[in-house]
């Protein structure tokens, strides 16, 4: 959830000489959303449309099934909360053949889930607005000022603000999923207290790896009945070339069975145009996760 931003001029003028050039276009789409047991995403924020339904365009012409969407920051009150904005994104979405594969409250980072009163209601709101996209999961983001590392008091209240809002999510069939930077172990304390199946684990491969952990390892500890969905990432690297092994990952996965979305994010290499590393990267993943 650390995020990669290339520059609007960048998405520009990387998308004119990819056009122009020929290598986005009918050839990549093809892959996309052929039936499978992954679905291939990628967060806007990583592709230069956070909080844009053109996400949904570009989407289509790197050959992704979907876009993990932003649900906006306190600027824009969280504006994917608008019935207007849904509805555009299901226009575009429907336009462009591929689909809104998931919800980010990405704003938690700024504003901690842990103290501000007001992200109760937010990731409330957050589940009606999967249900409105027709999204199983919403991710919640536990970094920068929500960081839970070494914060009993702050776990302590996730918790009681996570079991508050586990019924609804029950209920609507939405995943609430936790990215952040604890240990697998430690994750599973908070899951466990809350003790819902609807509140899981958001596995981010390049967070665990940064912080030491064993990945492979933690995938299997968590199960597939704690991991609702996956971030690849690398952080200054192409997928594959970076420092995560990502056949240990899959390997991972097989073991717990696990099946659905895996969101591209970050993965753009110093001084590569954004839409060239993200063609590379969709290859990498229909590859390596076919």
């Amino acid at each position: 959830m650390r995020r990669e931003r290339p520059s609007r001029r960048d998405v520009l003028r990387s998308a004119v000489a990819l056009v122009s050039a020929g290598l986005v276009g009918d050839g990549v789409r093809n892959v996309a959303g052929a039936a499978g047991r992954f679905n291939i995403g990628a967060c806007d924020w990583s592709i230069g449309m956070r909080g844009k339904t053109g996400a949904m365009a570009l989407a289509r012409e790197l050959g992704l099934d979907g876009v993990q969407v932003s649900m906006g920051n306190v600027e824009s009150d969280l504006h994917l909360r608008q019935p207007d904005v849904q509805r555009a994104y299901r226009e575009a979405a429907a336009a462009s053949g591929v689909r809104v594969g998931g919800i980010a409250l990405d704003v938690l980072n700024q504003v901690p889930y842990k103290s501000d009163p007001r992200t109760e209601q937010w990731v409330s709101d957050s589940i009606d607005c999967a249900r409105a996209l027709d999204v199983r999961v919403v991710l919640l983001a536990f970094f920068e000022r929500g960081d839970l590392r070494n914060d009993g008091e702050g776990q302590a209240e996730v918790i009681r603000r996570l079991t508050r809002v586990a019924r609804k999510a029950e209920e609507r069939g939405v995943m609430l999923g936790i990215e952040s930077w604890l240990s697998a172990g430690e994750h599973l304390r908070i899951i466990d207290a809350v003790g819902s199946p609807n509140v899981q684990v958001y596995y981010d491969v390049a967070n665990a790896t940064q912080m030491g952990y064993d990945i492979a390892a933690e995938i299997r500890q968590l199960g597939r009945a704690r991991i609702c969905e996956f971030h690849a990432k690398e952080n200054g690297f192409l997928l594959g070339q970076g420092r995560i092994d990502f056949a240990a990952v899959r390997k991972a996965m097989d073991d717990i069975e696990y099946a659905g979305w895996i969101q591209i994010e970050g993965a753009i290499p110093k001084g590569k145009p954004m839409l060239e590393s993200y063609l590379e990267n969709v290859r990498f993943m229909r590859a390596q996760f076919s």
